[in-house]
């Protein structure tokens, strides 16, 4: 390891952790959120911040949004990518991940981008009923209102693991959508068809009109290592820009903990990754002790914020309680303290 990209990466570390939810599961039977949310993205709109994220019924993925005044106190503004059981590929659910920015600069707010005149949100849907059940697809979906709960999905996919590799074809996983140097990148990360102890690893593919794609002939782009924090997946990237050097935030796992590490590139192909997490799953008890991963970062007033999704065994007194007995739920870690 380069010990100038060690010293680098410390003003990216948020050793604070909020220690509390700032989004759970609501616990109602019929709602689209009702056992656990999931997958948050955090990004500013409308003159207030947004978070696009993840809920699960029991049945499958649905998107929601949430709204806030200052990144601790969150309010629902309700389920946008909802289940169509009358239409194809995706009549199981959708899990919305990302709405293409206006900026990657990890330093600025990150408000949405236009193509077209429309907001355009990248997510993937299961064939299946239950939890992640068969091989996922990556789709998209567009909206034209200002207040983002109207969106219309692409009629098929645009991006599936059918035409990928082996390390690829048990199913694709959250992607991320950038505009960088006149084409777009998808990272995305995605399994093998291993049926128990699959290996889960990040590509990226290119495109100049969101429809077309073209894989990385060196993908995966960042790996798993053995014996390590991320011997089991590297998933879920969230890739931020600071000046000439490109990070890419993602969560390693190991078969008991899920912790969020950093990866460093100069051209979005070739990536560096630090030998230890950056984000370190919590102590028992704490919101975080079984998982610590699947990150949104935001810089505001001069805090980085690390949103993330943290478990732990579900406790009497928990607002919901998803599969396995677990208690799943959003929170963040800042770079100052924030009560």
């Amino acid at each position: 390891m380069d010990n100038s990209l060690n010293d680098a990466a410390k003003k990216y570390f948020t050793p604070y952790k909020l220690g509390r939810p700032v989004l759970t599961g609501s616990g109602r039977a019929g709602d689209f959120d009702a056992l656990a949310v999931d997958c948050p993205f955090v990004f500013y709109h409308n003159s207030r911040f947004y978070m696009l994220y993840v809920g699960f019924d029991g049945f499958g993925y649905q998107t929601g949004l949430a709204v806030s005044g200052d990144l601790v106190n969150w309010e629902r503004k309700g389920p946008i990518l909802r289940r169509e059981e009358h239409v194809g590929w995706d009549r199981v659910g959708a899990a919305g991940t990302w709405i293409l920015k206006n900026t990657n600069s990890i330093w600025e707010l990150p408000a949405l981008q236009k193509v077209g005149g429309r907001y355009w949100m990248v997510y993937h849907s299961y064939p299946e009923a239950g939890y992640e059940a068969g091989p996922a697809q990556i789709g998209l979906a567009w909206s034209e209102d200002p207040e983002l709960m109207q969106w219309h999905r692409l009629p098929e996919p645009v991006f599936s693991w059918k035409d990928g590799a082996d390390w690829e074809n048990g199913g694709l996983y959250k992607a991320c959508l950038l505009w960088e140097n006149d084409r777009y990148y998808l990272f995305y990360n995605a399994k093998n068809a291993k049926p128990r102890g699959w290996v889960e690893q990040i590509g990226v593919a290119v495109s100049t009109d969101l429809n077309n794609w073209q894989r990385y002939e060196g993908n995966p782009i960042v790996r798993v290592s053995e014996g390590r924090w991320d011997s089991q997946f590297c998933a879920d990237p969230y890739v931020v820009k600071d000046k000439g050097r490109w990070l890419m935030f993602y969560y390693g796992f190991n078969r008991k903990h899920a912790q969020d590490g950093l990866a460093f590139s100069r051209n979005l192909y070739d990536w560096t990754k630090l030998p230890e997490p950056i984000l370190a799953n919590g102590k028992e008890g704490e919101i975080d002790h079984s998982f610590a991963h699947k990150p949104s970062i935001l810089y505001h007033n001069g805090t980085l914020y690390h949103f993330y999704c943290a478990c732990r065994k579900y406790r009497e007194g928990d607002p919901a309680k998803s599969l396995w007995d677990e208690f799943r739920t959003i929170t963040f870690a800042a770079s100052r303290p924030i009560k």
